[in-house]
């Protein structure tokens, strides 16, 4: 069955037909609709090889990760990248996992030798050499994470993270906590460095005193997480709330509050960026700064790469995501 037969039996042109089962915004969904279950009846394939010579694309993407962060221990951006790699797939298109080395370039050879028709580039950094390395040369690139080293327009998803650890502050000021302390990573990534803005913002408006003591930017890892926890446990005057940046410090810190009595029932109230991971060992509704489902992240990623790949404005192709407090148990007001 060719484009043409399903073409004629819908009544459409045949670049109607193409470019609804390409994924083209111009074609209504309605159209995309009756034009693929058309396909689908009839077993149509595409030719693959075809399409990519006429069109000149190669139906795949790279996602760029830094190698040494830890990423493929924590379980929100695995998730995330399953997702995406999900959407991709409905538009046939490959997701490729280039872990990169800070400094290596190492995706160089994956634009050399033509095998993405674009870069997704994660856990970026103010001063980024892989965004600036694709810019310029004019390679299209989705940065996940918003970066302040490019002065040209280029496309973006993140999310407010500052505004969802203020608003972690805000809630545990409310129910009456002075003393929160601050669990997060310890490098040079965008997102972290506004969670900490965040954190400090949050102190500052609601006239929350600063203890440097409470504040411990370590490894992204649980046992960081533990460990930090025990040893704010064991100072003279502890915290009464503590908020982590990312899932793998709050499962550490959990468990160690777990541990000593302290997780619930008025002990040390704990919010964690991201929530606990679904297999995490404390098995509590922990209070919890979502950015949104996975589902929902990669369905909005695979959507803005597809824009990208199809050479939309950039300008276009820049969300910011507003987070969200998602109550558990694990927030509560302090012992007087």
């Amino acid at each position: 069955m060719s484009l043409k037969a399903i073409a004629k039996d819908l009544g459409l042109s045949v670049t109607t037909v193409s470019r609804a089962l390409n994924g083209y915004d111009d074609v209504s969904a309605d159209t995309k609709a009756r034009v693929q279950a058309a396909a689908d009846l009839r077993g149509y394939r595409p030719n693959t090889l075809a399409r990519r010579l006429k069109m000149g694309k190669i139906d795949a993407v790279g996602l760029i990760f830094p190698f040494t962060s830890h990423p493929l221990s924590n379980s929100a951006f695995i998730e995330m990248v399953g997702c995406i790699t999900r959407e991709l797939a409905k538009y046939e298109i490959d997701l490729l996992l280039v872990p990169d080395e800070l400094g290596t370039f190492s995706w160089r050879r994956l634009i050399e030798s033509k095998r993405v028709d674009a870069m997704l580039v994660a856990h970026t950094l103010d001063n980024d050499p892989r965004l600036l390395d694709l810019q310029q040369r004019n390679f299209p690139f989705l940065a996940l994470g918003r970066s302040g080293c490019l002065t040209q327009d280029y496309a973006w998803f993140d999310f407010d993270n500052r505004a969802g650890m203020q608003m972690a502050v805000d809630h545990l000021a409310a129910l009456g906590h002075q003393r929160i302390a601050f669990l997060g990573e310890n490098n040079q990534q965008s997102f972290i460095g506004q969670r900490f803005q965040g954190y400090l913002d949050g102190l500052r408006e609601n006239a929350l005193p600063h203890h440097p003591e409470y504040v411990h930017k370590i490894s992204p890892s649980r046992r960081a997480g533990y460990q930090t926890t025990q040893a704010l446990l064991a100072l003279p005057v502890p915290p009464t709330a503590i908020v982590c940046d990312c899932n793998m410090h709050g499962e550490g810190a959990a468990l160690a509050l777990h541990e000593a009595g302290l997780l619930l029932n008025g002990g040390v109230s704990l919010i964690i960026f991201d929530g606990l991971p679904c297999d995490s060992v404390p098995d509590v509704a922990v209070t919890a700064v979502r950015q949104g489902t996975r589902e929902a992240v990669g369905l909005q990623i695979a959507t803005m790469t597809m824009a990208l790949i199809r050479n939309e404005p950039l300008k276009n192709l820049q969300v910011l995501w507003q987070p969200e407090l998602q109550a558990g148990v694990t927030a509560h007001p302090p012992k007087l």
